[in-house]
């Protein structure tokens, strides 16, 4: 090896050395950037709409919630009311360059997505009329929430064509947004429950969707008589809560083949299901539940949890209300469930249990976000918050950072 090939074998070696190094840091600006959770918020716009009050700074993606599907396309019922609101909504980018502000079709009750999804006109229909209306108020992106595909929810129609349908749906949506200049987001409402799963190509429709927003709330549902964890982040197992009224019901619903396993429902263990199934853990998004329910006539055993109750007193109270009427009011108390990883409230007195989730617990939803390494963290709905210090955004936030 004479002198000059030395030479170009060093050269050689420092410029594959610093494209290395190069490389490797680039490497790991990325996984910083992909390990911060995203900070999603369905928004329903509040009766005193005031769009500079919003703390956008804090999110990474707000849902305006909702438009309609009419007719087969997806409009605002009164566009007159609406429209200008998501205009300055999307207007708060100047507060937060990096927001992504998106659009939310459908929600609990709404219908005609099956027959909307049924041919492939009627679905070109639906993907045409959401392009013109991205272009229009000039968003980020959009959320399906189709409840459910082949289950009816709330009397909704629902087919067996829908599982295949909302497949070809979601890629018909990805490859219109595709043609946009920039990326847009498309995601979509999944349940926080092994069932919905058997009526979705979950693998396939997570080919075209950036996340899925699993509903982990609810997971004790509006009608139940029975108490419990409606947004639980801790996998509690059958035989946890033996000899309770809650166990023998949800037994008795798995018997019947109403529910996939005979254990509670919670964060953890959907997590854990569609990874098994092969999700990437990076494009779930968990929720968090901006609002309560409260049971009355529960009996005082085991501080009125997993009991059989009157009935419901509220289906759902918005956060900001039980803070000012419930965690000021020393008729209740508060408990965690270290199964669970949850609050709840009872009040003796006049026999009401509330579950819901707290600063304590979006916050632990966040870390365990982070530290299983997914998407990160939703919430239904902002409206819902406290505008006091210490609402339940400012502990996801922070537990965020």
């Amino acid at each position: 090896m004479n002198l000059n090939t030395t030479i170009l074998s060093q050269l050689l070696l420092l410029i594959f050395t610093l494209g290395c190094s190069q490389a490797s840091k680039e490497h790991v600006e990325e996984s910083k950037e992909a390990s911060a959770p995203v900070i999603m918020a369905y928004y329903v716009p509040e009766r005193e709409f005031r769009q500079e009050e919003i703390p956008v700074e804090k999110l990474t993606h707000i849902i305006y919630s909702f438009s309609n599907l009419i007719d087969g396309e997806m409009k605002f019922g009164n566009e007159e009311m609406a429209g200008p609101m998501l205009e300055a909504l999307v207007k708060q980018k100047t507060r937060n360059p990096d927001l992504k502000v998106m659009i939310a079709c459908g929600g609990w009750g709404a219908d005609g997505f099956s027959d909307m999804a049924l041919t492939e006109e009627s679905r070109a229909k639906f993907i045409q009329s959401s392009k013109e209306f991205i272009e229009k108020y000039q968003l980020d992106g959009m959320d399906m929430d189709w409840e459910y595909p082949g289950i009816s929810g709330d009397g909704t129609m629902a087919r067996e064509e829908d599982t295949q349908n909302f497949t070809a749906l979601m890629k018909g949506l990805r490859e219109m947004l595709d043609t946009f200049d920039s990326h847009k987001v498309l995601t979509f409402a999944s349940a926080g429950w092994k069932r919905y799963y058997d009526f979705i190509e979950v693998n396939e429709v997570m080919k075209y969707a950036d996340y899925t927003n699993v509903m982990t709330y609810d997971q004790v549902s509006g009608v139940s008589i029975y108490t419990g964890h409606h947004t639980p982040l801790g996998n509690v197992a059958s035989e946890d809560i033996q000899e309770t009224p809650f166990h023998a019901h949800l037994d008795s619903l798995y018997q019947e083949g109403e529910n996939l396993d005979p254990d509670p429902r919670s964060v953890e263990k959907i997590v854990d299901f569609l990874i098994g199934e092969g999700v990437d853990p990076r494009q779930i998004v968990i929720g968090a539940a901006f609002y309560g329910r409260v049971w009355k006539g529960v009996p005082p055993v085991n501080n009125g949890l997993y009991q059989l109750s009157e009935g419901l007193h509220i289906g759902w109270m918005a956060y900001h209300q039980i803070r000012e009427k419930y965690e000021q009011d020393s008729n209740f108390h508060r408990f965690w469930d270290e199964k669970a990883k949850a609050p709840y409230m009872y009040n003796s007195k006049e026999s009401l249990l509330v579950s819901y989730d707290d600063t304590v617990s979006v916050a632990l939803k966040t870390k365990y976000a982070k530290e299983k390494g997914i998407g990160g963290i939703m919430f239904w709905e902002l409206g819902n918050d406290t505008k006091q210090e210490g609402s339940l955004l400012d502990a996801i936030y922070k537990a965020a950072q």
